[in-house]
């Protein structure tokens, strides 16, 4: 199947619309690929999706026309999988990340390492551009393994690939965020919310449309207002929080009432040393340490607005989705 999806080849979807580019996602099966694909589909490109599970992914399928979104089961950390993707794209898309390690899924192997391979396919079949998703905070030096991880990749894939792009979102929200979604729920139930560290440390949530909108500038399928290639951009919102003022803002978008309570970040990585055993660990040791950091853009680094993307502020987003965790509902008066 995929080697039929060849560059010279030209197929017109369902609307009489010619598909010109093919784009290969690389993880597009969670929240920002998501987002990045339905951006993706309305600009007519062929969009080949490996993921790990393509029968769990099948929702991404009425994003785009018939037969315009293909969905390859694979592992990225495969060679001949990943080649097989890459080989028949224009452009390719990178999303894969992990927050802890489980299993199979390393820092090292997915972080590190599969940049710089992706780098390196791509300027082997000439591909003509690379968004690679990365974050805010990565860094050689960085006390924490996933940022340090982070900056790993993005030397390997510039070293590859000098003309990439790489964007580093800080929080990322909308509707299915892990973030907003989590603490509101949290707020459903629990008497109190968790406040690491006193809640002081600062963060600069971005919307996930934007940061979609910033990967398909960074493919070619949107006017910028200046050139991309070879360059690091730091996504995030118009607005600057500490933990604690989320919290504040999450309590009164669900309408609830809760202790908001501060917990040592030394209590919390005692707590990580153990949750951090299970299989699906809520809290990791390394998690601690990215909280003890401010999560917000470098101001000297480029962001949206040279893009030509306006920020979307926070609370323009959350009621759309928050509104659900209310006592009674969403049509709860």
């Amino acid at each position: 199947m995929i080697e039929a999806l060849t560059k010279t080849v030209q197929r017109k979807t369902n609307r009489g619309h010619r598909m010109e580019k093919t784009i290969a996602v690389i993880g597009g099966s969670g929240f920002v690929g998501r987002a990045t694909i339905e951006v993706i589909a309305k600009h007519n490109a062929r969009i080949i999706v490996l993921c790990r599970n393509a029968e769990r992914a099948k929702y991404l399928k009425p994003m785009g026309d018939v037969g315009q979104i293909t969905l390859v089961s694979g592992d990225a950390c495969d060679d001949e999988t990943l080649e097989g993707v890459i080989a028949p794209a224009d452009a390719v898309v990178n999303l894969i990340g992990i927050l802890a390690e489980t299993g199979s899924q390393k820092f090292s192997a997915l972080q590190a390492d599969l940049p710089g391979r992706i780098g390196a396919l791509a300027a082997k079949h000439n591909v003509e551009s690379v968004v690679h998703v990365s974050a805010i905070g990565a860094s050689a030096s960085s006390p924490s393994i996933y940022s340090r991880t982070k900056a790993a990749g993005e030397a390997a894939l510039l070293s590859a690939f000098p003309k990439a792009v790489i964007v580093r979102p800080s929080i990322v929200f909308g509707a299915g965020d892990n973030f907003f979604n989590r603490f509101a729920s949290m707020a459903m139930v629990a008497p109190a919310l968790p406040l690491p560290g006193g809640g002081g440390m600062l963060m600069q949530p971005v919307y996930v449309g934007d940061v979609a909108a910033a990967i398909a500038a960074g493919l070619g399928l949107t006017k910028t207002k200046r050139k991309m290639a070879g360059e690091v951009f730091e996504l995030a919102g118009p607005d600057v929080f500490s933990f604690r003022q989320l919290m504040e803002l999450t309590l009164s978008q669900v309408k609830r009432r809760r202790l908001l309570m501060p917990v040592p970040l030394w209590a919390m990585r005692c707590g990580a040393l153990f949750t951090g055993l299970l299989p699906n660990p809520p809290l990791t040791v390394d998690q601690v340490r990215l909280l003890a950091g401010d999560n917000v853009a470098d101001p000297m680094r480029l962001g949206l607005l040279e893009i030509g993307i306006t920020p979307t502020p926070v609370d323009t987003i959350l009621p759309q989705y928050l509104a659900r965790f209310r006592p009674g509902g969403r049509f709860a008066r």
